[in-house]
């Protein structure tokens, strides 16, 4: 199948829209014509796989229609509506346990893998192209995926809000529902208000009776965020936010999200919760969090990490899909439309904080 893909030649320069072929889908596969392609912090970090003049085809937030499937697939037919998303192997320890996030296989399956026939799955001019990331690299037209990573979702969903659901708003909006799980008079403070921070606040918005305190540097997301729902958007320039935290929520929050990465801000999390509070860490980052062992120990403070929101994709996806499309969550205030080839100016837009979730479209 040929189309267009946008690739990465060297991870210091810029993309390139480049013509490709895309494999038939054999066995297990699944042939998915791309409609849209959510841009992810994390498709511009792994660029620096693969050496420079290795084309490198991302994309892990792809959403389509099922052009066609190889032998052996079941749960899929040509014609279904799907949100691609991680891969897992669904048979180890931890996907039985209803975790496939932290499946053992995980990084084998996500980061550019082979496929388990011989052959490529997409080459340009006759060279191989790096693809399989997150088992889907659908900065293209066409992509590759297996049953495991692809969601079949209702028809009448618009593809371009479902495809970010695949990774950054699966993340947050599972960070605080599946993990934090605040309830009523509850107080969440969120850490950084991208897509994933938005979407946390959005998911904690339907449930009733719950306070939302956004900490964000950008002037307009803050704005942005409490015409969602926040109750205070706080600017960290200046003093500690612990403080100023501590007062937006009566004396601390009971619930706490960190979407920088940063481990002064996750440190500062910590610190702002009430006895007995909880934090979690969905920024993948570098250091050692500043954490107090005996404000830790004598306040009864829980902290700990939270990959894809420790969804089952499977099923946790129709539901968010399903508050979207009952107007519980307003995807459409955070995602910004672009055509494939105008991906310069969806970085830069986003870059400049004018955009919340840049979305690429076929």
């Amino acid at each position: 199948m040929r189309t267009t893909a946008v690739l990465s030649r060297d991870p210091a320069a810029g993309f390139t829209v480049e013509p490709v072929e895309i494999d038939d889908p054999r066995a297990g596969e699944i042939l998915v014509r791309v409609v849209a392609a959510g841009i992810c912090h994390t498709d511009l970090v792994s660029r620096r796989a693969g050496a420079a003049d290795r084309p490198i085809l991302l994309g892990h937030e792809g959403a389509g229609v099922v052009e066609a499937v190889g032998p052996d697939v079941r749960s899929v037919r040509p014609g279904d509506h799907v949100v691609l998303t991680f891969r897992h192997c669904g048979t180890c320890a931890n996907c039985a346990a209803g975790r496939p996030a932290y499946c053992v296989r995980a990084t084998a399956l996500n980061q550019f893998g082979r496929r388990a026939h011989d052959g490529p799955r997409v080459h340009l001019d006759g060279v191989p192209v790096l693809d399989g990331f997150f088992g889907q690299s659908s900065f293209a037209g066409y992509a590759l995926t297996t049953e495991d990573n692809t969601v079949v979702v209702d028809p009448a969903i618009d593809l371009a809000l479902a495809a970010p659901f695949g990774c950054g708003f699966q993340t947050g909006a599972g960070a605080v529902l599946n993990v934090l799980r605040p309830g009523a008079g509850d107080r969440l403070v969120v850490y950084g208000a991208g897509a994933v921070g938005m979407a946390a606040l959005l998911a904690a918005r339907t449930v009733d009776g719950v306070r939302v305190v956004v900490v964000e540097t950008s002037a307009e997301r803050r704005t942005l965020a409490q015409e969602l729902g926040a109750e205070a958007a706080i600017d960290p320039a200046g003093d500690s936010t612990v403080e100023r935290v501590r007062a937006a929520t009566d004396g601390g929050a009971t619930h706490a999200l960190d979407t920088t990465g940063r481990a002064d801000v996750l440190g500062d999390a910590v610190a702002a919760l009430t006895i007995g509070g909880a934090a979690v860490a969905v920024g993948l980052g570098r250091g050692t969090p500043p954490i107090d062992l005996g404000d830790l120990v004598l306040h009864g403070k829980t902290v700990r990490g939270c990959l894809e929101g420790d969804s089952v994709p499977a099923t946790f996806l129709p539901y968010l899909l399903d508050l979207l499309a009952s107007g519980r969550f307003p995807a459409e205030r955070l995602v910004a439309r672009y055509p494939h080839t105008d991906i310069d100016t969806a970085l830069a837009d986003q870059r400049a904080g004018r955009v919340v979730k840049p979305v690429l479209t076929w």
